[in-house]
């Protein structure tokens, strides 16, 4: 690997603040041969249970249409607590343990939970990236030399690179930049490394041991928009005479005017809450949180995933104001 940032451009234009770069022949064939090619979508994720909270409808949707769809998972989950106190009862598994048993036997279940969520969503193929939890913010686990927090940038970047240049997706999904109001460190690290592979991965002079280059042409970041959240609140309001979003909820900085498109799934509901329970250590399937609306009742209320284009080198058709783009391949298929 080199050690300095590579100059890439594509056969579009960029969707982002970053200042325009100069079109290279290479970098357009590559955006050529990517526009050609089976379609292929690729999420990035830091832990499991999160394919199922951020996106799972969407995901769903696609491989259903035939898109092939492939999960990243950067971390087992190992730091995770037991969030199910039905675990806890006698006669299941978690019964009586104390705290390293029980950190013991999460982490051999948990990668199990995401081969279930991952078969009820429909991915064709899950890649684990192979670190360590870094556990939440500030915490001892941080300094874990194994953790995903810890681990050298270059290096990490690689690892998702060789899976993207097997892969060919034209489109790459990740987590946003502004993360304050879940700041946890494999969240911050899932970013950096998705923006730097999205590059990386179409120059040569980048991890030359990792395959033929290939130029992803689209990058999303996935949101919890404030629509969403107000339209699911009022509903169990509504619904349930309560609602487990408080204030604080509503206290986190709107980002709804980034959002760029907004992608019909409400038959995909199923994904969602079907995911969710496959990560039986980690979900209550009687917290109002995840469950407070059947899957019916979310589809009427918001039946739509959010996101935010944060990349493109393609050129769609213009859209006029207030308008969202509702499919990930919009200028590619």
């Amino acid at each position: 690997m080199r050690s300095a940032r590579p100059t890439l451009q594509g056969c579009g234009q960029f969707v982002s603040s970053a200042p325009a770069k100069v079109t290279t022949w290479s970098t357009t064939v590559l955006c050529v041969n990517s526009l050609n090619a089976p379609l292929c979508v690729l999420t990035v994720h830091a832990h499991p249970d999160d394919e199922a909270s951020k996106g799972a409808p969407t995901m769903a949707m696609y491989a259903q249409q035939g898109v092939r769809t492939v999960l990243v998972c950067c971390t087992g989950g190992e730091e995770g607590d037991v969030n199910n106190p039905a675990l806890k009862e006698p006669g299941q598994p978690f019964h009586g343990l104390d705290a390293a048993e029980e950190k013991a036997l999460l982490a051999r279940l948990r990668p199990a939970e995401l081969d279930a969520a991952a078969k009820v969503i429909g991915f064709h193929h899950v890649e684990m990236l192979g670190y360590r939890d870094s556990g939440m913010a500030d915490s001892p686990t941080n300094n874990n030399p194994d953790c995903f927090h810890m681990a050298d940038i270059d290096e990490a970047v690689g690892k998702l690179v060789a899976v993207i240049r097997r892969e060919r997706p034209q489109v790459l999904v990740t987590y946003n930049e502004d993360q304050r109001g879940y700041p946890h460190p494999d969240h911050l690290k899932v970013h950096d490394i998705s923006v730097l592979a999205f590059d990386r991965a179409a120059d040569d002079e980048w991890y030359p041991e990792a395959g033929e280059p290939w130029q992803p042409v689209k990058m999303y970041y996935s949101t919890w928009s404030r629509m969403r959240l107000t339209a699911i609140h009022e509903a169990q309001l509504r619904l349930r005479g309560k609602s487990p979003f408080d204030e604080s909820w509503f206290d986190r900085l709107d980002l709804d005017s980034q959002i760029t498109t907004r992608i019909p799934v409400a038959q995909f509901m199923y994904a969602r809450s079907g995911a969710l329970r496959a990560h039986k250590t980690q979900v209550d399937e009687n917290e109002p949180f995840w469950f407070g609306l059947s899957d019916d009742e979310l589809a009427q209320v918001y039946p739509f995933d959010d996101w935010v284009l944060a990349k493109s080198l393609v050129r769609g058709a213009p859209l006029e104001a207030g308008q969202y783009e509702d499919d990930f391949f919009r200028g590619i298929r």
